[in-house]
C-alpha cells in the first residue's frame, strides 16, 4: 500500500505489503490506521491464493476460489501525488485478519478479510463519512462468506493442479 515517488512516477516503498494486519487498524501511526478511517476499498476477485511457510520456505501453494462468481475482499486504499511531477497514483491492500479454521490446513497464518455479499454492508463500508470504524469491529472475526473451491497448486508460475479439489462451505 505504501509507494514513494520517484523519476518514473512511483515506486514501492521498502515498507510495502500487499496486506493489512487487523490488529494494526487501531494502532496510531501504523500504515492503515488513517486509511480504515477514511479510505476503505472493496477488491472484486475470483478468489486469492495462500502460500504455507515452513522455516521461511513454501511448504506449499493453494488456489481459492468462489464457488458462484466472485468475492469481495475489504481493503484499504491511498492516493498519492508526486509534488514534482503532480502525477497521481492509487494503492491497495487487502486486510488480513486471523486464520479460519476452516482454512489453517492451507494457511495457518492469516485469512483475507471477505466481505460479505450484502450491499448495504458494502456501501457503508465504501462510505467515506463513516469515520468510526467501531460498526465495522464485527467484520475483523475471520468469515468465509462465499463457497471456496481450494486446489492446491505446484506453484503459482506454473499453476499445476497437484491434488484433488476441495470444497469449504461458507460459513452460516
Amino acid at each position: 500500500m505504501l509507494l514513494e515517488p520517484c523519476d518514473t512516477g512511483f515506486k514501492p516503498s521498502k515498507y510495502t505489503s500487499f496486506n493489512t494486519r487487523y490488529d494494526k487498524l487501531n494502532v496510531k501511526g501504523s500504515a492503515g490506521y488513517q486509511a480504515y478511517r477514511h479510505s476503505r476499498c472493496v477488491i472484486p476477485a475470483k478468489g486469492f491464493g495462500e502460500t504455507e511457510y515452513l522455516n521461511n520456505k513454501p511448504l506449499h501453494y493453494h488456489d481459492l476460489v468462489a464457488k458462484d462468481g466472485a468475492i469481495l475482499l475489504g481493503g484499504l486504499c491511498r492516493e498519492w501525488v508526486n509534488k514534482d511531477t503532480g502525477e497521481t497514483a492509487l494503492s491497495c491492500s487487502v486486510i488480513t485478519l486471523p486464520p479460519h479454521p476452516k482454512l489453517i490446513h492451507i494457511h495457518s497464518k492469516a485469512s483475507p478479510l471477505l466481505l460479505p455479499p450484502d450491499m448495504n454492508l458494502v456501501n457503508r463500508w465504501l462510505d467515506e463519512s463513516i469515520t468510526d470504524p467501531n460498526e465495522f469491529e464485527p467484520l475483523l472475526q475471520p468469515h468465509i462468506p462465499y463457497g471456496l473451491i481450494a486446489q492446491q497448486i505446484d506453484k503459482p508460475s506454473s499453476f499445476k493442479a497437484i491434488n484433488e479439489t476441495i470444497f469449504i462451505p461458507k460459513d452460516l
